[in-house]
């Protein structure tokens, strides 16, 4: 594993890269530590737009892993950065939880309920029929309709929950058009988490757990990939797939050995 412990950064997924719900998986506080003691540059980039990243900081020191929130960048943020890069000071309807307006706010990007350019989603537990009439509303009077990341699922300590993906669909269906999803795998997301660690492509590697989001993003974005097995998918299972990571482990503290 040289060529990987080589490089001068990291961008690595969260769940199941890093922890399963509330527990720090095998190997991970060896690995972050490894990447401070290196100077390597790093950033955790989740497909999740509940959180903000001091939240998410503080979700990892509650599990003993001390990592400042500059290492951090979710959904949410691209999706404000995406919105401000199309239309600066645009207004948006969000359905979605508290980091995603924030997000929104930082970027001087506005709520509006009446006429906005866009009808923004990303996970959420207040989502309710009224809104939902809203948002089609909205979209059916011409704003722009965007989600966070295209996950129709998310797992939870009580199961499974319906994400992003889902939720939009019966915006979808009632109003025939497609959501533009900013979330991996597009590779905007890699791309912004490139940028924030000022790194090249070549100089980096991307890890994930999932092969229909992670890796084909890193693929895609022409970065080296590193698939663990911590997460959701099995080794049997990478053959089902047309494309294959540059490198299979059991988990990030693999990388050292």
């Amino acid at each position: 594993m040289h060529e990987i412990t080589s490089k001068q950064g990291f961008i690595c997924d969260m769940d199941g890269v890093i922890y399963h719900g509330n527990r720090i998986l095998d190997g991970v506080r060896e690995f972050v530590n490894w990447m401070v003691e290196n100077n390597k540059k790093f950033v955790f980039l989740t497909n999740s737009s509940e959180r903000t990243p001091h939240e998410l900081s503080m979700k990892l020191e509650r599990m003993g892993l001390k990592v400042s929130p500059d290492h951090f960048y979710t959904s949410a943020m691209a999706t404000a950065e995406f919105l401000h890069s199309q239309k600066p000071g645009c207004t948006a309807y969000v359905i979605g939880e508290g980091a995603l307006i924030k997000a929104m706010y930082d970027k001087r990007i506005y709520m509006n309920d009446i006429n906005p350019d866009y009808v923004v989603l990303g996970e959420t537990r207040s989502y309710s029929f009224e809104k939902l009439e809203k948002a089609i509303a909205l979209v059916n009077g011409g704003a722009k309709l965007i989600g966070a990341n295209p996950d129709t699922v998310g797992v939870t300590e009580n199961g499974i929950m319906p994400a992003t993906g889902a939720l939009i669909a019966p915006i979808e269906i009632a109003t025939g058009k497609k959501a533009y999803f900013v979330g991996k795998p597009n590779p905007l997301m890699l791309r912004h988490g490139l940028k924030l660690i000022g790194c090249h492509s070549a100089d980096i590697a991307f890890i994930g757990d999932r092969m229909d989001t992670d890796i084909i993003a890193g693929i895609e974005s022409n970065v080296e990939t590193v698939l663990v097995l911590s997460g959701v998918t099995s080794e049997e299972e990478i053959e089902s797939y047309p494309y294959r990571p540059t490198y299979v482990v059991s988990g990030v503290g693999a990388l050292l050995k």
